[in-house]
């Protein structure tokens, strides 16, 4: 069995995001169980698969890139130390221009405008979290 850290990642977003395996399995063009194989470290996502997840869960390609393949980091060397953080509103570019994104989750000018001022407010260091956000409001409405 493969470090199960990518797993956990996937399974922790797609539950922040509501969604379940057959939910993101219909998303990534792939079987529920194949998500399910991914989630408990019984198989490894061809790098289509791992951009489309992170694309379909907001995550940074990069970094889930590096979890399975640590040995590129190495081979990388210099060229990661130079990294910066990303600069502050840079999660809110990448969420809002990313068009297939926000039509998937039916995402409306009025929740565009709120997530924009959660930008504002507090740091958002990933689109995915934009997403955890807006389906937390969604969730809190439906309960009223």
């Amino acid at each position: 069995m493969i470090k199960n850290a990518l797993g956990q990642i996937v399974k922790k977003q797609r539950t922040a995001m509501a969604l379940s395996q057959r939910q993101l399995a219909h998303q990534l063009g792939i079987q529920g169980s194949h998500v399910a194989y991914i989630e408990r470290g019984l198989r490894k996502p061809s790098l289509s698969l791992l951009r489309r997840l992170a694309d379909v869960l907001g995550l940074d390609g990069g970094k889930l890139f590096f979890l399975l393949h640590p040995e590129a980091k190495v081979l990388l060397g210099t060229f990661l130390k130079s990294e910066r953080p990303e600069p502050f509103g840079e999660s809110w570019r990448r969420f809002v221009n990313n068009h297939g994104l926000l039509k998937r989750h039916g995402i409306t000018r009025a929740e565009l405008r709120i997530l924009k001022q959660v930008s504002l407010l507090k740091r958002v260091s990933s689109p995915g979290q934009f997403l955890f956000v807006l389906n937390s409001i969604r969730q809190a409405g439906e309960q009223e």
